[in-house]
């Protein structure tokens, strides 16, 4: 009697669960077959990573998008790609990004329009460099198929995108002209899956949160001792605005050294986030070099150049010269350096280099993680850093994929999958353009250029 009785409950329970199922299913019918142009494309993405509109199936048959959409789903990416026709429906200029807004998801999206092909991802996902440069690759040399041309892509975007596939695709294959359901396992994940699906994604952001407030600290420590710093050299100028033989041209670079002290603690007062932190050194550094433009001015000596501050610490203030140096088991390059490490790199001697607490003990700052980028960068600038840091650790991870999004990024918090809607940055999404080939021109969705 007892099993009987669960037989029927359960019986019951699947029967409803059917029922609201097949009322979703005619409720969402309708309003999938009545969406069009880039509306359609969204809610196709939104189920499966392949889709295929309408007019453009002699480009990509049902088995090669199946093929491909199996390959993303087995890798667990956010990845979507749609193969368009090239018609009015379809505007080069937007289409990208609208398809990215439609489907509301953090991910790569590549697509093909006629036969041309473009691609753009969220930074969380993968930098806006290495997404021209996959999309270049596959555009180069003579023209080839939908089927091939996207599988290459694919290949190599599945080794690089950060993230996960999102909850939304379930079970699914490659969109044809509208939505292919999986409606009864989407509905199953709902139901029965919605809680731990929910937690999955509070825990993974809490832990991401615990990261980020871990790295303020650190920062909070070595920041706070620059700032320290800072203030003992406005201390050590001993400048007076009204003293015997000061000028306006003195007065506007101590007023500007001032502003830039106060400016470097009112930023970190507030820092929530990693990156920052980078509004705080950009200020100190603004500010040594106006103090040391006071000095020379006070001296008689003449004015300094605005040169990088001293690579080993920019505490040191700006650096006098470069130097060629190199770290414990890496390659020579040319770094900026005060007087005094230069003259100690000449003598033999290993510079003072600026050292910062880790689970390892003091380290170099440029060995001691990717907590400290957002510091560095505000100092020696993007396009300095790299070159600097080069065969470092703190380098190693700043090229990476996830360092971006991570730390220093311009991120939202989205991570790869994440539904999102159209919160994404336009500037950072975009490829080339939709031709066979050629430059770097055009791309993106700032409001220049086109595709």
């Amino acid at each position: 009697m007892r099993t009987r009785l669960i037989s029927v409950r359960c019986g019951s329970l699947l029967s409803g669960l059917l029922l609201a199922l097949s009322a979703t299913a005619l409720v969402a019918a309708p309003q999938a077959s009545a969406a069009t142009g880039v509306a359609a494309v969204g809610e196709a993405l939104k189920q499966g990573p392949v889709y295929v509109a309408p007019g453009a199936e002699a480009q990509l048959s049902k088995a090669q998008a199946d093929a491909l959409a199996q390959k993303i789903e087995d890798a667990g990416k956010p990845v979507f790609v749609a193969v368009l026709p090239a018609t009015a429906e379809y505007p080069q200029d937007k289409v990208l990004g609208a398809v990215r807004a439609e489907t509301g998801i953090t991910g790569l999206y590549a697509i093909r329009l006629g036969d041309g092909f473009n691609a753009g991802a969220d930074r969380a996902v993968m930098p806006a460099n290495a997404v021209r440069n996959l999309t270049e690759a596959v555009k180069t040399g003579a023209p080839v198929d939908a089927d091939t041309q996207l599988n290459n892509f694919v290949d190599q975007a599945l080794t690089q995108a950060k993230g996960g596939a999102p909850a939304s695709w379930g079970t699914t294959g490659a969109a044809e002209g509208v939505p292919v359901g999986g409606l009864v396992a989407l509905g199953a994940v709902a139901v029965i899956g919605g809680g731990g699906a929910y937690a999955l994604v509070r825990r993974n952001r809490k832990k991401k949160e615990d990261i980020r407030r871990e790295a303020v600290a650190r920062l909070g420590v070595v920041v706070d001792e620059d700032i320290t710093a800072y203030g003992e050299e406005l201390e050590r100028l001993d400048f007076h605005p009204g003293e015997p033989g000061a000028d306006d041209a003195m007065r506007r670079d101590y007023e500007q050294g001032l502003d830039s002290y106060e400016k470097a603690k009112q930023i970190m007062a507030s820092v929530q986030r990693p990156e920052e932190v980078t509004g705080v050194t950009q200020a100190l550094e603004d500010g040594r070099f106006a103090l040391a433009t006071l000095d020379a001015r006070r001296q008689g000596r003449p004015l300094p150049e605005r040169r990088s501050p001293c690579f080993f610490d920019p505490r040191h203030g700006p650096s006098s010269e470069d130097a060629t140096w190199a770290p414990a088991g890496g390659t020579a390059r040319t770094v900026p350096v005060c007087t005094a490490d230069a003259v100690r790199l000449r003598d033999g001697l290993d510079p003072a280099v600026r050292t910062v607490d880790t689970d390892r003990g003091p380290r170099p700052y440029y060995d001691a993680g990717p907590a400290y980028g957002p510091w560095a960068g505000g100092y020696f600038g993007g396009g300095v850093l790299p070159g600097l840091l080069m065969g470092t650790m703190l380098g190693s991870m700043m090229s990476s994929p996830a360092y971006a999004s991570d730390f220093g990024g311009a991120g939202s918090g989205f991570e790869g999958g994440d539904a999102s809607g159209a919160d994404f940055n336009p500037s950072d999404f975009g490829g080339g353009d939709f031709g066979g080939g050629g430059g770097f021109d055009g791309g993106g969705f700032d409001g220049g250029g086109g595709f």
